[in-house]
């Protein structure tokens, strides 16, 4: 199976070790990034959230692949083939990639993956690979904060597999401030509510985002970083009720 990665940068940070992996690996790539860069690879769009720049460079895909991957510039590339094999079955739309990181962020994945190994909750948009006929029915992606999750529900709306690789895996690098996390999971959750009012994935899953408000203090049993997890999340599920419907993080 053929390939294309399309590379979000909100700016030129890690662009030049991202072509150098890409290259290594022997793929044809797209960079749209936030920052003009001459380099024949790289296209610049004006940062207005990765929906918008996933949008802006899905029509400067070639059609002629049967694979495209959308992954973030701040990461490096584990095993991708463990995630191409997957692809192979008929009924399977879409692969994305486990995430490893250091910080207060490595036991919520911890907790986030117990999860997500058997309901397909949210995915990871580090790095995902979707079919390009898929990938052409879940376009354009509407305003959305958790746009990769968007993408995963509307798979799961079209009746097609969702899987979740451990073989395959990224590593980046994410904030070591625990108090940070407050925001990143408020974003994030905010982005999770909006992609369920644009898509229509199996009950489970809108039975568990019902449920989320309610069952999150849990996390308050893991200490200081569960504080701000469960603060980021339901200050999250406000901005969606006050009516958040922006595709870039604004704090409200």
């Amino acid at each position: 199976m053929r390939v294309f990665f399309l590379v979000l940068a909100r700016d030129r940070k890690h662009v030049e070790e991202k072509i150098a992996e890409l290259k290594n690996l022997n793929v044809p790539f797209l960079i749209v990034c936030g920052e003009k860069i001459n380099n024949s690879n790289v296209i610049f769009r004006k940062a207005m959230g990765k929906y918008d720049a996933i949008n802006f460079g899905s029509s400067r895909v070639p059609k002629d692949f049967e694979i495209i991957a959308l992954n973030d510039v701040d990461t490096k590339i584990h095993n991708i083939r463990a995630a191409l094999s997957h692809l192979a079955s008929k009924d399977v739309g879409l692969v994305f990639a486990k995430v490893s990181v250091d910080g207060p962020q490595k036991l919520f994945y911890r907790f986030l993956d117990l999860v997500r190994r058997r309901i397909p909750v949210t995915a990871s948009g580090e790095l995902m690979l979707i079919k390009n006929g898929m990938f052409d029915k879940v376009l354009p992606l509407k305003p959305c904060k958790a746009e990769d999750s968007c993408i995963l529900f509307k798979v799961l709306e079209l009746k097609q597999k969702a899987i979740f690789s451990e073989e395959c895996f990224v590593y980046t690098q994410r904030t070591k401030i625990i108090r940070k996390e407050e925001d990143y999971k408020r974003r994030t959750v905010t982005g999770l509510y909006q992609a369920l009012t644009y898509t229509r994935p199996p009950s489970f899953v809108r039975l568990f985002y019902i449920l989320l408000p309610l069952i999150c203090p849990v996390l308050l049993f893991s200490g200081k970083s569960g504080f701000y997890w469960t603060k980021g999340i339901l200050r999250g599920f406000a901005d969606y009720l006050r009516g958040d419907r922006i595709g870039s993080w604004t704090p409200m």
